[in-house]
């Protein structure tokens, strides 16, 4: 036996041996659920195997599922030096789980997702990217160059988060991209045809995702057109930093002193208006539950799209959320404009979405920040979610 593989053995056997007394002396090691258990200590045998001399495994790759027309469905697994692991499928570019670690080091998956292709087909919460155009469209129609376009009505006579299939429901390409220092990327394009759900022009998508050796899961998104059309690309990502129970009791910060008034349908009036003085004001931070209950019964909850401060110039952070059990915190920065804060209210606030953002209805809204992507240009938005605890 080589030396180095003496000494990788004698390493490994001493881990294993150390597991073992911690796992049988510790109680609340012994407490967690051997899943838990497993999560809590991938970070410790990631550090041995570097130590060892062997390159930890950033990327892993494996069918998921397959399509009713046999079509496969990937699942890449991303890894950090951290522990923290972010598993992707190609249906809808959809991240199925993101565990982070709470202030004890536990890891537990953070966003909604599913185990099965078949739930997904089902229709679940999903943490999936939105297009052609994400959030409304008033009366599923808008003019654009002097023709008028007429949408897919899915969400009464609006149309809502690109339509009934959408970018959502589809299978894009997807491959893992060259590993580079402290971080790991995989890449995933869609080819949206003219006249698709009712947009003009043929789009082609990109989008990044990348976890990194600093707890950060950033989503860049690109995408070119051979024709004028609306683009407002997000991520719909459902987050309970707690795994379970309601987000009633996260804490969230919002840079943002202004946000869209919006009618019964959830259609933006126009205006822009403060914060102050409403349920709206997270300039401080204040528990989400802490004035929900002004917003209901109509929206149930908050579904409001808010005007981030210095927003839509460059990489800025929107917003800020921490769950006080666990000591998680969530840090959002974004190139967008906007960010919807969405509180699951059809989940009985179960979950929180921050989707970065044009403003909704921004194709009929000659006031709002401009959502037209022409020919010659391209459309680019990153998004990144930090992870840290407190």
């Amino acid at each position: 036996m080589q030396k180095a593989e003496m000494r990788r053995f004698e390493m490994q056997a001493s881990l294993s041996n150390c597991v073992g007394r911690c796992l049988g002396q510790n109680r609340l090691m012994h407490a967690l659920t051997p899943t838990l258990r497993k999560l809590s200590l991938f970070a410790v045998f990631a550090a041995v195997a570097q130590t060892a001399g062997e390159p930890m495994k950033r990327i892993d790759e494996q069918e998921f599922g397959r399509m009713q027309d046999g079509t496969p469905v990937k699942q890449f697994t991303l890894r950090n030096t951290k522990g923290m692991v972010a598993k992707i499928i190609s249906y809808g570019a959809t991240i199925t789980e993101l565990q982070a670690a709470d202030r004890n080091g536990a890891l537990t998956n953070v966003v909604l997702g599913a185990a099965t292709l078949e739930e997904y087909l089902k229709g679940v919460n999903a943490a999936s990217v939105i297009g052609r155009v994400a959030n409304r469209i008033a009366k599923a129609r808008f003019t654009l160059d002097g023709l008028e376009y007429h949408l897919a009505a899915n969400n009464g006579p609006n149309h809502l988060h690109g339509g009934r299939v959408g970018y959502a429901k589809v299978v894009w390409e997807a491959k893992a991209l060259p590993p580079r220092d402290g971080e790991g990327s995989i890449q995933l394009t869609y080819q949206s045809k003219d006249g698709e759900e009712g947009y003009p022009g043929n789009l082609h998508v990109q989008v990044t995702y990348t976890l990194t050796d600093d707890n950060e899961l950033r989503i860049e998104y690109e995408a070119k057109t051979d024709r004028a059309t609306p683009v407002n690309l997000i991520n719909h990502a459902y987050f309970n930093l707690a795994g379970q129970g309601d987000v009633l009791d996260h804490e969230l910060w919002l840079a943002a002193d202004r946000y869209t008034p919006a009618d019964d349908e959830l259609i933006p009036t126009g205006q822009i208006a403060e914060v102050k003085g409403t349920p709206l004001d997270f300039t401080k931070p204040a528990r989400i539950g802490a004035r929900i209950e002004q917003l209901k019964p109509k929206p149930g909850g908050y579904d409001h799209n808010f005007v981030i401060n210095n927003g839509g110039k460059s990489l800025v952070l929107a917003a800020r959320v921490a769950e006080p059990k666990s000591g998680r915190v969530m840090e959002v920065r974004t190139t967008e404009p906007g960010v919807q804060l969405y509180t699951g209210n059809h989940l009985k606030h179960g979950a929180l979405c921050l989707e970065t953002q044009h403003f909704p209805d921004s194709v009929n809204q000659p006031k709002f920040p401009s959502v037209i992507l022409r020919p010659g240009e391209t459309y680019k938005q990153t998004t990144v979610y930090k992870f840290s605890v407190k």
